[in-house]
């Protein structure tokens, strides 16, 4: 059984971050089930998470069912939480906040489960041919991205994230709603907030950010450009027009038209953990389609013997080669929705109503992200790679700890803080025994 007096201090002095969002009654229900949910390997339900914190039997399993579908909190709320310990912990002071933004479902079955449809479910594996279709629960996730020390690659902490519902909000329109909820948090502290999303957020739903705010993301191949015409940079004399003036300037063509049109130039970028050389075409001009009068940055990437690249930004300052980078980041959001689904158990819970289903999910993702920020500040040793290809030898190359690596750590040090009674006695063959066991259990 987890007891909350006998959490690890390092991951207590983290959920005490979370004590406003909650009352007294429902903060410790949060923090045993968080508990719970990281102590647990499989079978991540409302139940598990009651079973991994060792309270089945002790709590009325309606406890737990209890703050999720009724229990006065607001994931948005918690999600801040998480976005000031980001902020305050892994990102240096005054650096800018990268926020990636994408939709996923997680699957579910049953009838009467809230908002859950049949659609499109990019994870799903099908045959070559198949399509790839599911039932479940589309949720809006934003997540901040951040380069951590002892990773090669950069890594997406969920900091916020909706449900979305047929006939609601358009994805975009909750994308939009989520990053303003960040660029307004106190946590943001003036920072610029830099937004990277995929070709399907990079539409009119998310043409008007708040200021600071800027979006970059990939464009189609048949997007049409525009030079800028004279007179927005420099409008005429009032008077000296008759008529509607020109919102845009001679038609450049589509991105491969524009790379087309002049040499580029040579640079070096990072991304994916890899540093390679390729060609950089840049140009300030409109994109009307999608930003109307606003001008942005096109930045087309070509390398030998792989396609290109075109990227839009709103971002008229930070180098190409950043960007580019920038942009290469965003697919850490796609290793974290994976992580969440296979490792930390989001989506596995059977809840059915509005609100257990709205902040279920969340709440998992947040987990996600308070485990991180555990093993940034307190968890992180070399030991754990070498250990990690020691029992796993085809990794030879292994140098950095996955997100598993994470959680196993995390569950390792419950099971220990939980073995500590304070008394100087000899344990019982019964303790040695659930020891040993929890501990094999905890890398399940």
């Amino acid at each position: 059984m987890l007891r909350a007096d006998r959490l690890p201090g390092s991951l207590l002095g983290l959920l005490e971050e979370f004590r406003p969002c909650f009352t007294a009654p429902t903060f410790t229900t949060f923090a045993l089930l968080a508990a719970g949910l990281i102590a647990r390997p499989a079978g991540r339900t409302v139940c598990g998470m009651l079973t991994g914190a060792g309270l089945a039997g002790v709590w009325h399993h309606s406890r737990a069912h209890r703050f999720f579908a009724s229990a006065a909190w607001s994931a948005d709320a918690v999600g801040l939480v998480v976005l000031r310990l980001v902020t305050g912990w892994l990102i240096p002071a005054g650096a800018p906040v990268v926020i990636a933004v994408d939709d996923t479902m997680f699957r579910r079955a049953g009838r009467r489960v809230h908002a859950a449809y049949w659609g499109y479910d990019g994870s799903l594996k099908v045959p070559r041919g198949g399509k790839k279709l599911s039932r479940g629960n589309t949720f809006v996730v934003a997540a901040v991205i951040v380069e951590l020390p002892f990773l090669r690659r950069p890594v997406a902490l969920p900091a916020a994230a909706r449900l979305w519902r047929r006939g609601g909000p358009a994805k975009t329109q909750l994308a939009r709603e989520l990053t303003g909820l960040i660029a307004a948090a106190p946590a943001r502290r003036g920072r610029a907030v830099h937004v990277v999303a995929d070709i399907a957020c990079i539409c009119s739903g998310l043409r008007a950010l708040p200021a600071g705010v800027t979006l970059t993301g990939p464009m189609p191949r048949h997007a049409s450009l525009h030079e800028i015409h004279p007179g927005l940079d420099y409008p005429p004399a009032r008077g000296r027009q008759r008529g509607r003036p020109r919102a845009k300037g001679a038609r450049i063509g589509t991105p491969a038209e524009l790379a087309a049109a002049g040499p580029g130039r040579t640079a070096t970028v990072t991304r994916y953990g890899k540093t390679a050389t390729v060609i950089v075409h840049e140009r300030r001009c409109l994109r009307p389609g999608v930003f109307r009068s606003r001008p942005v940055r096109v930045i087309v990437v070509t390398e030998p013997r792989k396609p290109g690249l075109a990227l839009v930004t709103t971002d008229m300052a930070t180098p190409a080669e950043q960007l580019i980078t920038r942009y290469a980041g965003r697919r850490a959001i796609e290793v974290a929705i994976g992580d969440a689904k296979n490792i930390t158990g989001a989506g596995e819970a059977r809840n059915r109503r509005p609100r257990a289903v709205e902040r279920t999910v969340p709440f998992a993702l947040f987990t996600q992200s308070i485990v991180i920020i555990w093993y940034h500040l307190a968890g992180h040793s070399p030991a754990i790679a070498r250990a990690r290809r020691d029992r796993a030898p085809w990794y030879a190359t292994k140098a950095c700890p996955a997100c598993l690596d994470m959680i196993v750590k995390l569950r390792r040090a419950l099971i220990a803080a939980q073995f500590h009674p304070g008394v100087a006695r000899q344990p019982t063959p019964e303790e040695i025994r659930a020891v040993h066991l929890a501990w094999a259990e905890a890398a399940a």
